[in-house]
């Protein structure tokens, strides 16, 4: 059941009941009835609703890569008629038309690109050219960038390189690590950060939760626990979430003086010292992160006293990653990610096989990490 249908169907039967006059009331302002249907919703879609508004008031371009997927293209389509952003679709045309007419889908006012046509031969030039010279002294020759940019993602990733795109989106059919590793490649990282992280929102009765680093850091150093607190915090004031954040492991405060304890410790300090404007503190337990009462009657020094964690910080890739597949498979909640942070460009991944619905959500917070 997709929440949305909440506000669209309803809104069809009051007006159908307004112009029947079967209606007691009569509605005048739809627009406002609208939002207060999503908001009857609960405080779990608020950051939706959220990003939702934000990637409509200023849609940007967003390069769907895997074109030739009917969810693909369902959500390129939903994300056009609803405004949230101006897709350019990469693949075959003449599958892409197939599936159109099949599903009765309307594409119109979206870019049809294939990539391998005739007609993109100059712009496949061009790209190989500017990536060559982005990672020539890095063992890439101009052979290998030229053959690179009859793949859909390469091409898609230097359109927003490039700057004729805002935004890109690839995953459905791409396993996680080679989407990364073009991330990397073509993309690059932000200034100032040395690594990318992944962040997973859990939406519960009582809010979002954000996990970070859920997919890329395996064993991180306190350097890397740093920057992926920083990128998650920045990430949270896009969505208008004031960041309250918990680095965990299975130690409290130094209690244990070696792995990733250690590392934890060593983040924290530097953070204390270096951002003391940001709320986050550790390393603690899960149940004190979470548990705001016992935390604030156990350790009553720590930096985050009366105030509930939305944000988890793990020491390593494993914790993350387990940690929302159980809230998720075993919760029964909604998650909303992996967000690929710390790219130069926006630039996101869906899990592989992903919903309409999982699409329509990361294309929204690729619209407003572009406005960003």
């Amino acid at each position: 059941m997709d929440p949305r249908l909440v506000s669209s169907v309803s809104i069809a039967v009051a007006k159908a009941a307004v112009e029947s006059g079967v209606a007691q009331k009569e509605i005048t302002d739809w627009d406002a009835y609208a939002e207060e249907l999503k908001q009857r919703l609960g405080t779990e879609n608020e950051l939706l609703r959220t990003v939702f508004n934000k990637a409509k008031r200023f849609p940007k371009r967003v390069v769907f890569a895997e074109g030739n997927n009917f969810n693909v293209l369902k959500a390129a389509q939903i994300a056009l008629h609803e405004g949230i952003a101006k897709p350019i679709i990469l693949g075959n045309a003449e599958n892409i038309k197939r599936i159109v007419e099949e599903n009765e889908l309307d594409l119109t006012g979206a870019d049809i690109i294939d990539v391998r046509s005739e007609a993109e031969r100059n712009r496949r030039d061009c790209y190989a050219n500017i990536l060559c010279e982005k990672r020539g002294r890095k063992g890439l020759t101009h052979k290998e960038a030229a053959e690179k940019m009859y793949d859909r993602n390469y091409f898609g990733a230097m359109m927003v390189e490039n700057g004729d795109a805002d935004a890109f989106i690839s995953g459905y059919a791409t396993r996680y690590f080679e989407a990364l590793k073009i991330a990397s490649k073509v993309i690059g990282i932000e200034e100032g950060m040395k690594t990318l992280v992944g962040m997973n929102i859990i939406m519960t009765k009582k809010g979002p939760l954000f996990f970070s680093d859920t997919t890329v850091n395996s064993e991180p150093t306190p350097e890397s626990l740093v920057d992926t607190t920083l990128s998650t915090a920045r990430a949270l004031k896009t969505f208008n979430v004031d960041p309250v954040m918990a680095m965990v492991s299975y130690s409290n405060f130094g209690s244990v003086r070696k792995g990733s304890p250690v590392r934890a410790n060593k983040a924290i300090e530097y953070l204390h010292e270096n951002h003391p404007e940001l709320p986050v503190d550790g390393e603690m337990q899960l149940n004190f992160a979470l548990d705001k009462k016992l935390r604030d009657e156990t350790f009553a020094f720590n930096k985050i006293k009366g105030k509930d964690v939305n944000t988890i910080i793990f020491p390593n890739l494993s914790s993350g990653n387990i940690a929302y597949k159980l809230m998720q498979d075993l919760g029964g909640l909604e998650n909303i990610g992996p967000i690929l942070l710390g790219t130069a460009k926006p630039f996101h991944i869906v899990p592989m096989g992903c919903s309409v619905r999982e699409i329509i959500n990361m294309t929204a917070i690729a619209v407003v990490d572009a406005q960003g």
